[in-house]
């Protein structure tokens, strides 16, 4: 039985995007009709009798009517079932029924999915930049690193970043996991741009010149991103970035144990070789300075990100030596590193920038580091692999604990973060919510507090110009137009709130094909490159090769990579556990590809 269990878990796990959702309601709803004991009417005749009117809907033969008698059915079933898995069921059930309503109407009033409903490559699809993850694995595999670089490159010119800090939803759907386990995608285009630096790898033709002038403003993923697109395209880009360096945040927010800067550089002058690029660093926008470039240049996109600093509204916020994690990671990218020697370092959040924070800590001398969360661990929003790491370097996690008012001594100096302890409570939002527990306030030793609970977009001289935003973001239509302003995009943090490297790149590559559209082209961009037929697949359950790491007594020392690479077998083996398909199974159907740019 456990066997059945994990079999079908497998499954669940590996559900492809794409799936017709009535179809995936009927599979749940079929699993509930196997876990019913059989005592309770509603439970054991109520949900065959639910799966037989959803399956006339899945067959596009149910009327409205029945939709409606469905939807008063799965409402009983709920209501009067003596335990969960009756309950559940239903519940699931009338979720999906108003969560996909137009899935439903179609099937009933049209007779047939939704446009665009049919299965994809769950690699592709879920990748935001929809790089052609098959193709590039295949080309590692045959000894062609430079080539699987480029194929990264056509549709996301930071391979090397991708490599190193990319949080890899290219694997959460792999099909794979019906077998054993996801396919290390980020670890082999690591071993791909390791053995075929981006700078060394020229960058993909371009097209002519177009003599039109695009202004990017902002030196970041996204930035750069649009502005690699734009110059293939042939149009003429000019990349203001405040800073005296290019990057954004992965430069001024990732520490370089994670990201070394001398790896970012790579893609930086890399993707620079695209076209004509030209940079203009260390020049900050204001609303005069904006309205020069809006007036000069045929277009412009904002990508700004989110680089300011939240802060906490209690008692002794203002301290000295209360700072914003952001603050601090951003003098880090310029090489201010601070020192803690001796330090107790408290860092309040539980997100990916107080992992890094908390490392950082680490590495600055700290006598003590604790992160301190409101909720628990497993809600934390940082990656599990990062939590682990930070524990493993020293780090204390302290949950369930809110912070209340910071302590100062009488010369305006923190001592401690006074925190009141939480109890967990309902979900909200899709996470349980803490509450104040009825227990005392704890004291927790602090010399340094940062505070890592958020980023804010600097949006004040845009607002100026006459750009909206909405609750601190930049307004923008589908296609990344700025309200109201003609000519001007926006897109990454600075439009959709503080997010990862890869949704921002994904955002800059759809700017770039909107302008261009703006501009009046529609250039298509080649790659020309040749994939590697597929072998037969190896289906024998196999291990996930794993990207090693330095041992935590070593690498807490220093700011040198914590990540080393694959060998060449372990690169094959893992390459050999990729079932392309992109050419078995829905790969060979035309409209289940991803189209690229």
């Amino acid at each position: 039985m456990g066997a059945v269990v994990e079999r079908f878990m497998r499954r669940v796990e590996a559900t492809p995007p794409g799936d017709c959702p009535v179809a995936t309601q009927l599979s749940l709803l079929q699993a509930g009709i196997a876990q019913t004991c059989g005592k309770c009417v509603p439970c054991r005749d109520g949900l065959p009798q639910l799966a037989r009117m959803l399956k006339r809907v899945l067959a596009c033969e149910a009327g409205e009517d029945e939709l409606s008698r469905m939807r008063a059915l799965a409402e009983m079933v709920r209501a009067t079932s003596d335990c969960a898995i009756g309950y559940e069921a239903a519940n699931a059930l009338l979720e999906g029924m108003d969560s996909f309503a137009a899935e439903y109407e179609s099937h009933v009033l049209e007779g047939r999915c939704q446009a665009g409903v049919s299965q994809t490559l769950p690699c592709e699809t879920l990748c935001p930049a929809h790089v052609n993850v098959p193709g590039y694995i295949a080309l590692v595999a045959a000894g062609r690193n430079a080539d699987a670089v480029n194929m990264v490159r056509k549709d996301n010119p930071f391979p090397t970043a991708c490599a190193f800090v990319c949080e890899h939803p290219c694997e959460e759907r792999c099909r794979r996991i019906l077998l054993d386990a996801p396919v290390n995608i980020r670890g082999i285009k690591k071993y791909a741009v390791d053995h075929a630096p981006a700078d060394r790898v020229p960058n993909l033709s371009r097209s002519v010149d177009t003599a039109r002038t695009v202004a990017v403003v902002g030196g970041g993923p996204s930035g750069l991103t649009c502005a690699h697109f734009l110059a293939r395209m042939g149009h003429r880009v000019t990349v203001f970035e405040a800073r005296e360096q290019l990057g954004g945040m992965m430069r001024y927010g990732i520490p370089a144990y994670r990201f070394p800067r001398e790896r970012l550089d790579q893609d930086i002058r890399g993707l620079l070789q695209a076209g004509t690029i030209t940079v203009r660093c260390g020049e900050e926008i204001n609303a005069e300075r904006m309205r020069d470039i809006a007036g000069f240049f045929h277009a412009v996109y904002v990508a700004i990100g989110a680089q300011g600093g939240k802060t906490l509204r209690m008692d002794g916020a203002d301290a000295e030596g209360v700072m914003s994690a952001v603050e601090m990671l951003g003098r880090i990218g310029d090489g201010d590193y601070p020192d803690f020697t001796g330090k107790d370092v408290v860092v309040v959040g539980g997100g990916n920038v107080a992992m890094d924070c908390a490392r950082t800590s680490v590495r600055a001398g700290a006598a003590s580091v604790t992160v301190v969360y409101r909720r628990r661990k497993e809600d934390m929003t940082a990656l599990p692999t990062e939590v682990e790491a930070a524990v493993a370097e020293g780090v204390e996690m302290t949950v369930l604990m809110a912070p209340d008012s910071i302590e100062v001594d009488e010369a305006g100096h923190c001592t401690a973060l006074i925190a009141q302890p939480q109890m967990i409570g309902p979900v909200k939002r899709g996470r349980p919510a803490p509450v104040a527990a009825k227990k005392p306030k704890e004291r927790i030793k602090a010399d340094v507090v940062l505070i890592a609970v958020g980023q804010d977009v600097v949006a004040a001289p845009f607002e100026e110009f006459g750009m909206q935003t909405t609750w601190g973001c930049f307004d923008a239509d589908d296609k990344l137009r700025a309200a109201g302003m003609e000519g001007i995009f926006v897109g990454g943090d600075c439009q959709t709130g503080p997010s990862t490297v890869i949704n921002a790149i994904a955002a800059g590559k759809v700017a770039a094909r909107n302008i261009d559209e703006y501009l009046g082209y529609h250039h298509t961009l080649r790659c020309d490159i040749d994939v590697p037929a597929p072998v037969a697949n190896d289906r024998t359950p196999t291990g996930r090769v794993e990207v090693e790491e330095r041992p935590a007594r070593e690498r807490k020392l220093d700011y040198k990579s914590v990540e080393g690479g694959m060998s060449e077998e372990e690169m094959l083996q893992e390459c050999g556990r990729c079932l392309r398909c992109d050419q078995f199974g829905c790969g060979l159907l035309d409209e289940g590809r991803v189209q690229y740019v």
